[in-house]
């Protein structure tokens, strides 16, 4: 969680407890057919749990939006909430990079259907 510094610099603050700070990041990936899809990760910085990940071919600011909304009922809302940034979280790109070589890197997904079953399946 960032803290702006008296000369404008920004000091990140260490998540301190279960659903204290939250971050979200997006991955690119294709189905077997050149498609592209989209994955968007939702993370707790403190338990480093991926709280969700949504599949699909477009995500825009309404599917971020209604993913965040279903967590908040599932798990009540986080003291704060950040979009990833790699030069400050390295919770999700540590998350990302795993993600790629343990699943995306050697999965061929044949159709977007299969890699949110697939993908879900390998989050929990």
């Amino acid at each position: 969680m960032p803290c702006w510094a008296v000369d404008g610099s920004c000091i990140r603050l260490r998540p301190e407890y279960q659903n204290h700070v939250w971050s979200y990041d997006f991955v690119h990936h294709r189905t077997d057919d050149g498609r592209a899809f989209r994955t968007l990760n939702i993370l707790d910085e403190h338990s480093r749990e991926c709280l969700a990940i949504r599949v699909k071919r477009k995500l825009n600011s309404t599917e971020v939006i209604d993913a965040l909304t279903d967590l908040f009922i599932l798990r009540g809302i986080p003291a704060y909430i950040e979009p990833g940034l790699p030069w400050e979280n390295g919770y999700c790109e540590s998350f990302n990079g795993r993600m790629r070589d343990e699943l995306l890197n050697g999965e061929i997904f044949y159709s977007l259907r299969e890699a949110q079953i697939i993908i879900e399946r390998w989050r929990n």
